[in-house]
């Protein structure tokens, strides 16, 4: 399911994959001074850590104050008052937002729904337009810190993730909801839980529809959840349930650009927050270059068996078909892409200019500083025929899949002292990779020279619309003959071992987990002429062998409670992960990778914890290394010679880097405070040091996988990393909030957060040593380039009227951002002043970067019955 960006589908995806029950129902969470689950009794795969017990650091978000802060921010970002997460809405488009924990990504933090794993099996990567609606269901969200308490053998460098949705048989409930937001945003749902009947029947259901704009210009999306589960439990041995959800949804997407552009669109010397470089109109319509289009449904059947009074079995089998993929540009005018051609006054692509000077006619400004060997007014040269490097078109690159997973955990209890478990984790993902034309805008045609089959190429004329189906098993194309731009197809086969050992006695707990799995890699290329075809210098096959990784971790801690005040614990693992798809066969070749290597990942944890009937804190010390490591760097904007004033850069180019080595450290604190019935306060504060080892090297290639010289007609350089910081990610963050209750059913709350230590993320074109003279790039000399520290201040407020027995209405408001603070949240390049360019807060405009939301707003109104 490899997406382009960061995105992909929309809306509430739950999945009751390991057995959740409720000892009793949640009754208001957010009033609960504990932060761990006590209401929640888990059995079967999921790994939930206990407070005062697992030795983990770990922050636990509950139902009520999802409910009541997240409003329409994206589902991760509530996370973003708990230490060492950083959580941003990247590009800003509707599920685009991204997590990094202690300063590690989306695809090393482990994220599980009810205990089974969501990352994508070629990536890793998680796409929260998946889980966009996932708030509606969710009754608790636990972040384990570090390598966690999960004894799969997953990737959880940065942490886990744990989300735990509703069961079966929660108890009868319906509630109907109403939400209002900034730029037209209206979300509506409907759902109703029947509980559990006499017999042992339950069902819950759930349908919403999500739609509007975001911040951004140009960003408006739609997207449906739907959600059924249905449980039978026919005696105390057995319980089953089954779910089925779907959430379709298109989104449109936007870049990162330079600050120079964000000024030149903007007023008074500020920078234009909302725009987005990605859109215009065609045909009076809002049009974009870059759509995710996605739909994703699950299912799931899970069986818990209580054998004994000492042993439990607990199965899940599941199964999900992703059908979609994301839109970009094939061609290019003159020698120039899309994003380079003219605009309109305020920044946007002129769509119907390219549709004219694809029919055959000639658009002055379009001719201008020609760059091909081509008269300026011979384009289009064929007959309303557009070609890779003639005309402009619209494409989709295909990212569905088939996946098909088994989970299964045996526990014991041996006696008072110890118990083990063990279990199994299989998993089977197939991804399909075409490429399909969305829009020849005004061309009666593309013609295709990819396929090696058909060296003369051939005409596709077929335009599909990006829109997802609400069919799970739809094709992603009916002609193969109309395949644009790439045809691929990839496997993964998964399957492993994991076992634990636990001691506890009084007030002292150990535990030993181990796991081991085999990952195999496999490529097929359709447009490959078998034994023919040469990739790199290699002679290559339409299909590589699966290449079998074999990897492992082992994990130990201990928590001992002093006393009923205080405990301390420590834990630490080694985990030899195996490298993801693009590291087996990089480039989107065939190739497999000569250097290829298991990525080795050493954590260490302190912790100590404080608990009384008023105040809650905790205290943890870290430390992570990670060598070995391969990263795919996707959505750059590369400018090879750092001057926009060349008009040359490639926009959403992708990296690839071998070779890293990170170390991060730190220290975390977390507490809670409850003066009175009145007034809660609630804070963080997290520092670290996050840091390369060594050096790296890097290549780069631009969205259709075409090379792009970075140095000397080469593709790739040696980056000059040592002892840079890593960046992505804050490395001191703070937040302090209140929650006021002055009369019964009115909450009154305000979280201020602070993010500082925040540097660029690595370009290849910033740290490549020159390869005639040795010579280090300002970056390697300076350190990555450190962004400016920012404040947020964020509010709101409910009131509950309740009417007795179920029925109650809930009216709430949040406003985000309230002091409309202009700050940039995340920065892709490390270009430092030299005098030839203006600078923006110090920073130097050509330096590409996101710039966060201005004040935005939410309301709701929920019946409950």
């Amino acid at each position: 399911m490899k997406l382009i960006n960061k995105s992909m589908l929309s809306a509430v995806i739950t999945l009751s994959t390991a057995s959740v029950y409720y000892a009793q129902q949640v009754q208001d969470t957010v009033q609960t001074k504990s932060n761990d689950i006590e209401q929640v009794v888990i059995t079967g795969v999921a790994d939930i850590a206990k407070d005062r017990k697992t030795p983990v650091a770990v922050s636990t978000i509950k139902e009520a104050k999802i409910v009541e802060k997240l409003g329409n921010q994206e589902f991760p970002e509530i996370l973003n008052t708990t230490p060492s997460v950083y959580a941003t809405k990247g590009g800003g488009g509707f599920g685009d937002a991204s997590i990094r924990i202690r300063g590690f990504g989306n695809e090393n933090i482990a994220v599980m729904v009810n205990g089974m794993p969501v990352n994508d099996m070629e990536n890793g990567a998680v796409y929260w337009s998946n889980w966009a609606g996932m708030s509606e269901v969710t009754s608790a969200m636990q972040v384990q810190r570090g390598l966690g308490s999960s004894k799969l053998a997953i990737s959880s460098v940065g942490g886990t993730i744990n989300i735990l949705t509703r069961a079966a048989d929660k108890k009868r409930q319906g509630t109907v909801s109403l939400g209002l937001g900034n730029d037209g945003y209206l979300k509506t749902s409907f759902a109703y839980n029947t509980g559990k009947s006499a017999k042992g029947w339950s069902t819950s259901f759930l349908m919403s529809r999500t739609a509007g704009a975001m911040y951004i210009d140009g960003s408006d999306f739609e997207g449906y959840n739907y959600y059924f589960a249905l449980g039978y439990q026919p005696n105390e041995k057995h319980d089953f349930q089954f779910t089925f959800t779907g959430a379709p949804q298109w989104h449109n997407q936007n870049f990162t650009n330079p600050i120079s552009t964000y000024l030149q669109y903007g007023k008074d010397g500020e920078p234009n927050r909302r725009y987005n470089s990605n859109w215009g109109t065609l045909n009076g319509e809002q049009f974009t270059t870059n759509r995710n289009y996605y739909s994703k449904p699950v299912a799931s059947i899970n069986w818990d068996w209580k054998i004994s009074e000492k042993s439990k079995l607990s199965t899940v089998g599941y199964a999900s078909f992703g059908r979609g993929g994301g839109t970009g540009v094939l061609g290019s005018i003159n020698g120039k892409t899309i994003f380079n051609l003219p605009k309109t006054a305020d920044g946007q692509i002129r769509f119907d200019d390219i549709v004219r000077w694809n029919q055959g006619a000639v658009i002055s400004d379009f001719t201008v500083g020609n760059t091909s060997n081509a008269p300026a007014n011979t384009f289009p040269a064929g007959p309303g025929i557009n070609r890779s490097n003639n005309g402009i078109t619209m494409r989709s690159n295909v990212n569905s899949h088939d996946w098909y997973g088994l989970l299964s955990n045996f526990n014991h209890k041996i006696n008072n002292e110890f118990n083990f478990s063990v279990g199994i984790d299989a998993r089977y993902y197939y991804g399909y990779h075409p490429g399909i034309i969305t829009n020849l805008l005004g061309a009666n045609g593309y013609q295709e020279r990819g396929d090696f089959n058909r060296p003369a190429g051939f005409i596709v004329n077929e335009a599909y619309n990006p829109v997802p189906s609400a069919n799970p098993f739809v094709k992603a194309i009916k002609d193969k003959n109309q395949i644009a731009n790439r045809n691929y197809d990839g496997q993964v086969l998964w399957y492993g071992a994991f076992g634990q050992v636990e001691y506890t006695k009084e007030n002292f707990t150990a535990f030993i987990q181990g796991a081991v799995s085999n990952q195999g890699f496999k490529r097929i290329d359709n447009w490959i002429v078998d034994g023919v075809t040469v990739q790199n210098g290699e002679t290559v096959y339409r299909k590589t062998d699966f290449k079998n990784i074999l990897g492992y971790n082992v994990k130990g801690g201990a928590n001992y409670n002093i006393n009923a005040n205080h405990n301390v614990f420590v834990n630490v693992g080694y985990q030899s992960k195996q490298p993801f798809f693009t590291a087996v066969y990089p480039s989107n070749k065939q190739p497999l990778n000569p250097n290829l290597t298991n990525e080795k990942i050493v954590g260490l944890e302190l912790g100590y914890g404080f608990r009384s009937q008023a105040f809650r804190a905790n205290v943890n010390l870290f430390r992570t290394s990670w060598a070995d490591r391969f990263q795919r760097r996707t959505g750059l904007n590369i400018d090879p010679d750092n001057n926009p004033a060349t008009n040359n850069s490639i926009t959403n180019a992708y990296a690839e880097i071998s070779g890293i080595t990170q170390v991060h450290y730190g220290a975390e604190l977390e507490a809670s405070y409850s003066l009175n019935r009145l007034l809660d306060l609630e804070g963080m504060f997290s520092w670290g040091d996050y840091r390369y080892k060594g050096n790296a090297s890097g290549t780069v290639f631009d969205d259709n996988n075409n090379p792009v010289v970075v140095q000397n007609g080469n593709n790739t350089a040696t980056l000059a990393l040592d002892k840079a910081k890593v960046g992505d990610a804050p490395q001191l963050t703070a937040s302090l909030g209140a929650t006021l209750k002055p009369v019964k059913g009115l909450r009154i709350n305000a979280d201020w957060r602070f993010v500082g230590n925040l540097y660029s993320n690595i370009t290849v074109t910033d740290f490549m040593i020159n390869m005639n003279t040795g010579e280090l790039p300002p970056a390697a000399i300076n350190g990555t380039l450190k962004l400016p520290d920012y404040n947020l201040l964020d509010v709101g407020a409910n009131y509950t009227f309740d009417f007795g027995s179920r029925e109650s209405l809930t009216i709430g408001a949040n406003i985000y951002n309230l002091l409309d603070t202009t700050y940039i949240s995340e920065g892709r390049s490390s270009i430092y002043a030299d005098g030839t360019q203006p600078t923006y807060k110090g920073i130097d405009v050509r330096n590409q970067v996101y710039f966060g939301f201005g004040r935005t707003w939410s309301a709701n109104i929920t019946f409950r019955f």
